[in-house]
């Protein structure tokens, strides 16, 4: 069986959507998942490459090269010195020198031998590797969001499934029991009819270079700026672009703490109950935005999503009790949900038994091994790109409704503000030349 074959210069240029024909990209299968030419077929190894070798990304690289039947063969990042620690964890690991370091991660989608990625770049670059990929025919663990406006992350949800990638957001909490437990509680009843959903995500209290001076500085050897700036608007280059966690409170490269963060407990909410995706409501958000330094995105939220049947969903940066995480409260009794334990009342909740006949949540112990699973069964992973998108973009829609300052109607059938042209302008952003989806 033979694929067809393009020259890496064509493949190149079609990623970065330079030329026309970038849509109809080509299905690629690797050679690996065919089992030819004396590679091992993925049903028993599948070949890795991971984009984005940061301290997250590493995490990721880590959780992967640990996997039976697995070999992390590429490592890309726009550092040099990050790729070059990552090619030594990776090639320490397999006691050998075979690990390959890119720069630009189309070079990783462009090897037929790759089956799968990782991608674990800043949020504005998520939807552009992501489609790319998917086009390449790979199978992808993405951090979470899913973008950074509401059409990247649908891009991501149509390109995924039109040519059958596996994708597996890395929202963690979902290999997690008690999240899923806590869950299953809410629905199979024993909180009984869920009337309000809390979700409480931390806001920016990290203190680092917030008050750096916004002056242009010089490019450090071993960075490609123009390739981390990508498809978000080019800037003079200044230290705190790249710096962790200062880039979530840049509007250029993440959506603020609301999104990046709140899509963890975002996601456990439409888990345990997924009306509050599935169902129009109403929104309005008090809010404020930062103006220091670099920094320009959401400072602090309150919002409250109101839904036709009754249910309501408070989404903030401030506890539920003075605690983070996702609670759901029925007229039988509430959980609250977060990293650290589960809570309920009435207490004897906790002791609960899921039946094998009520609603039984994915079960995943490890978000990694989840995805490998995945991979080889061509099953959908606990962590599906649908659920990514859902939390994404309650998360996106919470900036928006802070940015307007009013109340606005959302339509999740068509993904659209109800008559509102401001609002709806917000759902999608430009992309820097020669980048688009």
């Amino acid at each position: 069986m033979n694929k067809k074959v393009i020259s890496r210069r064509r493949f190149l240029k079609r990623a970065s959507g330079i030329t026309a024909g970038a849509i109809a990209f080509p299905y690629i299968v690797a050679s690996s998942a065919l089992g030819n030419a004396g590679s091992v077929a993925a049903s028993n190894r599948i070949v890795m490459g991971c984009i984005g070798v940061g301290g997250q990304g590493t995490g990721n690289m880590r959780g992967f090269l640990g996997k039976a039947g697995v070999r992390v063969v590429a490592v890309c990042d726009v550092i040099e010195s990050r790729r070059q620690k990552a090619k030594g964890i990776v090639d320490r690991r397999y006691g050998d020198k075979g690990c390959a370091t890119y720069n630009d991660f189309r070079e990783v989608l462009a090897r037929g031998d790759i089956d799968a990625v990782v991608i674990v770049t800043q949020d504005h670059w998520h939807a552009v590797i992501a489609v790319a990929a998917a086009r390449a025919g790979k199978d992808m663990y993405c951090e979470k969001p899913l973008g950074v406006s509401v059409a990247e992350s649908q891009a991501i949800v149509r390109t995924m499934r039109r040519y059958g990638r596996v994708f597996q957001t890395g929202t963690q909490q979902r290999s997690d029991r008690k999240f899923r437990f806590a869950c299953e509680l809410a629905r199979n009843g024993y909180l009984g009819k869920i009337h309000t959903v809390k979700v409480a995500a931390p806001g920016p209290e990290y203190k680092r270079t917030y008050n750096k001076p916004t002056t242009e500085e010089q490019i450090p050897a071993g960075l490609d700026y123009d390739m981390y700036v990508g498809p978000s608007p080019m800037k003079p280059y200044n230290g705190g672009r790249l710096a962790w966690p200062d880039w979530y409170l840049i509007w250029d490269y993440c959506a603020g703490f609301s999104v990046n963060w709140g899509v963890h407990h975002l996601d456990i909410a439409n888990w345990g109950c997924p009306a509050v995706a599935d169902e129009s409501f109403e929104l309005e958000c008090r809010g404020s935005h930062r103006d220091d330094g670099l920094t320009d995105n959401i400072n602090d939220w309150q919002a409250e999503f109101n839904y036709a049947s009754g249910l309501r969903m408070s989404f903030s940066n401030t506890g539920n009790p003075n605690k983070q995480g996702c609670q759901f409260e029925g007229d039988k009794g509430w959980v609250h949900v977060n990293r650290g334990g589960i809570w309920a009342e009435p207490v004897s909740l906790l002791k609960v038994k899921i039946k094998p006949d009520e609603v039984n949540l994915h079960e995943s112990v490890n978000h990694h091994a989840d995805f490998i699973k995945s991979v080889r069964s061509r099953r959908d992973p606990v962590s599906p790109v649908e659920s990514g998108h859902k939390a994404s973009y309650l998360g996106l829609i919470t900036d928006i409704a802070a940015r307007v300052k009013r109340k606005i109607k959302w339509d999740p059938g068509k993904e659209v503000f109800l008559n509102d042209l401001e609002a709806n302008r917000f759902l999608s952003r430009p992309m820097r030349s020669p980048w688009h989806l």
